[in-house]
């Protein structure tokens, strides 16, 4: 008799702490310490104000975990969702800095020599 295979559903099993996956996670810390960090140490040193730092550093973290975290979900009523519905935010992202960063110009030259009205008059 051979061996099968059962799959089984590890979807559950990958999350610490329940709201937060690994990539969540990451970019929580992402947000909160590389971005919110120099910004807290801005208001809180430089003004004075180590609350409204803590706050500014909660923000740039919860906007981490939401890139992290978040799907867009697919509305049948939007065209936008259609194309990126149940991708995560963070992919959307990675290829909108893709798309820009290999953004060709491109210059278009007429290398015929164009005919003088009085040409096209006598054709």
């Amino acid at each position: 008799m051979g061996t099968y295979y059962i799959p089984r559903n590890l979807r559950g099993e990958t999350r610490i702490l329940y709201v937060f996956t690994v990539k969540s996670l990451i970019t929580t810390a992402i947000g909160g310490i590389l971005v919110g960090g120099p910004l807290f140490l801005l208001i809180g040193m430089l003004l004075g104000q180590k609350v409204a730092g803590f706050i500014v550093m909660g923000v740039c973290a919860v906007i981490g975990w939401a890139i992290g975290a978040i799907k867009i979900p697919t509305v049948s009523s939007l065209p936008f969702t259609k194309n990126v519905g149940g991708e995560s935010l963070d992919e959307i992202i990675r290829r909108y800095i893709k798309f820009k960063a290999n953004k060709k110009v491109y210059t278009y030259v007429n290398l015929k020599p164009e005919l003088n009205t009085k040409e096209k008059e006598e054709k």
